[in-house]
């Protein structure tokens, strides 16, 4: 695992993403739907920033949940494409590379939070409930 959120490839692309959400914003009509563009926008920063902060908490578990709520905000960067290219607010082409980022970047989330899941560090509230009285009791 990465020492800082910057190593992760799920930050690296989903910075990328959002670095182009906001080039879109700029540079298409999209920049005339302010409360369309105010959304996607946040969605996409969404990724990212759940990403940092579920790494900086220090466990797996937490960083597992944030990681599923990034990949939320990539479907629903990836709902409002759809919007967006049917409104001609983005190009085909501009479609298919944010499109194609979404699904790389769900699939990187995927396999972190699958990753996590494995590591010894992953334990639910029952197991960690489980670890702690199994032995008092034992000891009775």
């Amino acid at each position: 695992m990465a020492d800082r959120f910057e190593d992760l490839d799920a930050w690296k692309v989903s910075r990328e993403l959002a670095n182009l959400i906001y080039t879109f914003s700029r540079e298409s009509l999209l920049s005339k739907d302010y409360g369309f563009k105010d959304q996607i926008q946040r969605a996409a920063v969404s990724v990212m920033n759940n990403i940092a902060e579920g790494f900086e908490r220090g466990s797996n578990k937490d960083f597992a949940k944030f990681l599923f709520i990034a990949r939320a905000s990539v479907g629903e960067v990836r709902s409002m494409l759809y919007l967006a290219l049917d409104q001609n607010y983005v190009t085909d082409e501009q479609f298919k590379a944010a499109y194609n980022l979404c699904v790389r970047e769900s699939q990187l989330c995927w396999g972190l939070i699958k990753h996590l899941q494995k590591t010894s560090g992953w334990k639910t509230g029952l197991k960690i409930f489980l670890m702690m009285w199994i032995p008092a009791l034992i000891r009775v």
